[in-house]
């Protein structure tokens, strides 16, 4: 094949590169902004001009051949680059523009993170941003996201990380539950008590709590009518009176300052439930687009005090 015609398939390339990223043709053509039949048209026509099998297709799935393998593997830093170079360009033109995608846990983005946005995008009004809510660890790069939100106890060591606060765990009650059952003194007396929890690996969770900054440790066997991998639903639950919830303090914040939750054992800090941190997270490039930088600096004012209730 002619260089003039090879040319011609450059665009085609990079779709099989996306089309290899997601895994599909419906999220292909969707990350692309492009119709599914226009996404497949673009593939059938590559594998013509190639001459062999690119893609293998079944019911479910979509997986490459080795020759589409082999192609990706060999174009995909190619694209990246070029991607990088002009998105470079682009902001040599003035303010933070473009589409920002963000991927940040459920409960946090809807308690804490979605409030906020909104005098971010009336500051930078050609920033177009695009927020995924998922407690799973995406993969940023593969996934094409641009930054990350994750509340950890350290960030991955293959990612450039900003923290935008500290955070602790707490454990909250309403005083209608304290009322009926009485208010723990100890740690040891939760193990009496009706305790709302995430779950865990183990058959018996076990909460750890430690007296002041570095002193005692001590670990309970807990037990409740009610658990979630959700840290607004237990806080609804214990607010409802269900019991005592273990609680990040972003999700326990809202619900102390209003008084319908009161933090139980405040002299003890749980710990090794939650991470220590909130962090934005980005995949490593040598060019930081600057509506990253922009809401990067913006979330580092906006969370700077923490969740303090």
């Amino acid at each position: 094949m002619d260089r003039q015609n090879i040319e011609t398939l450059w665009s085609h390339l990079h779709w099989l590169t996306v089309l290899g990223q997601q895994g599909s043709f419906t999220a292909a053509a969707a990350r692309l902004g492009v119709s599914k039949a226009a996404m497949s048209q673009r593939i059938a026509e590559l594998e013509r001009a190639a001459g062999v099998p690119l893609v293998r297709r079944t019911t479910r799935s979509v997986r490459l051949t080795e020759a589409g393998e082999r192609l990706v593997d060999d174009t995909r830093g190619a694209f990246e680059q070029i991607a990088h170079s002009f998105a470079g360009v682009r902001d040599l033109a003035g303010a933070p523009r473009g589409l920002l995608r963000v991927t940040a846990p459920v409960a946090f983005a809807r308690q804490q993170l979605v409030p906020r946005l909104p005098d971010f995008l009336r500051a930078y009004p050609e920033v177009r941003l695009e927020l995924d809510l998922s407690d799973r660890l995406r993969s940023l790069a593969m996934e094409g996201f641009d930054l990350a939100v994750r509340h950890a106890a350290a960030p991955p060591d293959t990612h450039v990380a900003w923290t935008l606060a500290p955070t602790r765990s707490v454990l909250a009650a309403s005083r209608a539950y304290l009322r009926r059952r009485g208010t723990p003194a100890t740690p040891a007396e939760l193990a009496g008590h009706d305790c709302l929890h995430y779950p865990r690996a183990q058959d018996t969770p076990v909460w750890t709590l430690r007296h002041g900054a570095q002193g005692e440790r001590v670990s309970v066997p807990v037990a409740g009518p009610f658990a979630a991998n959700n840290s607004e639903a237990l806080r609804d639950a214990a607010a409802a009176g269900l019991g005592i919830a273990l609680l990040p303090d972003f999700s326990a914040q809202s619900g102390l300052q209003a008084g319908r939750l009161v933090e139980v054992l405040p002299g003890w800090q749980p710990v090794d439930a939650f991470g220590e941190r909130l962090y934005a997270i980005r995949p490593y490039s040598a060019h930081v687009p600057r509506a990253v930088e922009a809401f990067v600096a913006y979330l580092r004012q906006a969370f700077a005090a923490g969740f303090a209730a």
